[in-house]
């Protein structure tokens, strides 16, 4: 089987596509990535994969040079003859851009989909998309895995009597109901309001969170404004402590410093995007999702279900 199955990995992803190799059962493929003087990327597969699963390892944070590696080597392999060719985006980005809110903007997932669809994509895995919505942008088949299944056996370890899930926004709430019927615990919602994006003007809690243990949950956390403004009100409203569950830790702009300085004990990710080494990340605790990744490429490869990687959906 592994010898039908060649990974390789864009520069943004490399640590996670080793631990997926790894996992998997097999070694990193070999890639070569240069720049021109002037920023244009040119990226070559430097190992046969004619008649080959190509699968290629990239999250598409900022900047916009991660989406475009992660298109050049779609297309390299596809040039190269492979079989298949399988886009593993641990984080999806331009998700936030997934309707028009507003005249004249863009749909950038649409945008993205259509570009990967166009660079000769034949499936892609992804994760905690910011809306569900997007797996319909795409003419081929998208396996949209959940953060919950490595949050949830973190939760139950670190669980009290007197838990509560809750969530930083509305936009939220069917995610976090859903953790709360699988924790059996009550819910609590923070109804933000904004009038630009990243800028939180007002906020109240619905739910009882007085003396409780409460777990915020969310897809990603940005510049951290919201995360930690509903964190510092929930100990206002006499929660006991405070914990965030965040698939996605972008981390833009003060969300480092926002984090070290809230109420927050532990804010709880995944490595589907890369810390940054020189901010402080005390209170960061990071769960790898390289072995499920690896289960369900293995599962994929095998022609096998994976619905038993769900916990829930």
């Amino acid at each position: 089987m592994s010898s039908e199955v060649k990974i390789f990995s864009g520069t943004a992803s490399q640590y996670i596509a080793e631990a997926i190799a790894r996992d998997y059962g097999v070694a990193l493929g070999k890639s070569k990535f240069q720049q021109f003087s002037d920023g244009e990327i040119q990226t070559s597969i430097e190992e046969t994969v004619r008649g080959k699963d190509v699968i290629i390892v990239q999250s598409t944070f900022p900047p916009a040079d991660n989406l475009m590696e992660l298109l050049l080597m779609v297309d390299a392999a596809k040039r190269a003859s492979a079989k298949r060719i399988v886009a593993v985006m641990p984080y999806f980005g331009y998700a936030r851009q997934d309707r028009k809110d507003k005249p004249r903007v863009a749909i950038g997932a649409k945008l993205v989909a259509n570009l990967l669809t166009a660079a000769g994509v034949d499936r892609v895995i992804t994760m905690d998309l910011h809306a569900d919505q997007i797996q319909g942008f795409f003419e081929v088949p998208v396996d949209h895995l959940f953060g919950s299944t490595v949050f949830l056996p973190y939760l139950e370890e670190i669980r009290t009597d007197d838990l509560v899930v809750a969530t930083p926004d509305t936009g939220g709430s069917k995610r976090a109901n859903s953790y709360a019927k699988y924790l059996s615990v009550d819910l609590a919602i923070c109804y933000k309001q904004r009038k630009v994006a990243n800028q939180v003007e007002s906020m109240t809690v619905i739910g009882d969170v007085k003396g409780k243990d409460v777990v915020l949950v969310d897809d990603m956390v940005d510049t951290g404004g919201t995360l930690t403004t509903a964190a510092d009100m929930m100990m206002d409203q006499g929660a006991r402590s405070v914990r965030a569950a965040c698939t996605h830790p972008v981390l833009s702009g003060p969300a480092y410093e926002r984090i070290a300085n809230s109420a927050l004990t532990e804010l709880i990710v995944t490595d589907s995007i890369p810390l940054a080494e020189d901010q402080p990340r005390d209170k960061i605790k990071v769960l790898s999702v390289a072995p499920l990744f690896a289960k369900v490429l293995r599962c994929l490869t095998n022609n096998e279900s994976i619905s038993s990687q769900f916990i829930i959906s």
